[in-house]
C-alpha cells in the first residue's frame, strides 16, 4: 500500500463539494424545499474521529515497540492501516459534500432555516477534518520503516558468513 497523498484527499473533497452544491440545488428545484441537513451527521463523524483517536492511542505504544508493550501483529497493523486509509477518504468525501451544501445556503444565512443548515454543515465539515487528520496520523503510525540500502541484501547474492 502506498501512503495517502494530500492531493488525492483534496481532489476528492473538491469533487464532493461540487456534488454537494449540485445536490442541494437539485433538491430545491425538484421538491421546492430546502435540503434537510441533520446535525447527527456531524455527531457521527465526530464519534468516528474519537474512535480512531482512541484506537491510535491504544496501538501507538505497540507499534513503536515501547518497553512493556506487546508488539502488534502484522495483520492487525495492516488492517489498521487499511482502516486509516478508508477513513481519510471517507472524511474527505463527507467534508466536501457538506461544504458544498453549506456553501449553497450561505446566501440564505439571514433566514433561520439557512443559518441552521450552515451551522450543521460547518459542524459536519469540522468533524470530517478531524477524521482526516486522525486517520492520516494513524496511517503514519502504521508505516513500516524503509529497509537499509545494502546492495547485498535481498538480491539473491551470497549470504555473509
Amino acid at each position: 500500500m502506498r501512503p495517502t497523498k494530500g492531493t488525492l484527499l483534496a481532489a476528492l473533497a473538491v469533487l464532493a463539494c461540487a456534488v454537494g452544491w449540485g445536490l442541494s440545488l437539485l433538491w430545491e428545484t425538484v421538491t421546492g424545499r430546502y435540503l434537510p441537513v441533520p446535525w447527527t451527521t456531524g455527531a457521527a463523524l465526530a464519534l468516528l474521529a474519537a474512535a480512531l483517536l482512541i484506537w491510535a492511542l491504544l496501538v501507538r505504544p505497540r507499534l513503536k515497540h515501547h518497553e512493556g508493550a506487546r508488539p502488534l501483529e502484522a495483520i492487525v497493523a495492516a488492517r489498521t492501516a487499511a482502516l486509516a486509509m478508508a477513513a481519510s477518504r471517507t472524511g474527505a468525501l463527507a467534508g466536501g459534500v457538506y461544504l458544498g451544501i453549506g456553501l449553497s445556503f450561505v446566501s440564505r444565512f439571514a433566514q433561520d432555516s439557512g443559518r441552521d443548515r450552515v451551522v450543521s454543515c460547518t459542524f459536519s465539515v469540522v468533524a470530517s477534518v478531524a477524521v482526516v487528520v486522525v486517520a492520516l496520523w494513524l496511517e503514519r503510525l502504521c508505516r513500516v520503516p524503509e529497509p537499509p540500502d545494502d546492495p547485498g541484501l535481498g538480491t539473491g547474492g551470497p549470504v555473509p558468513g
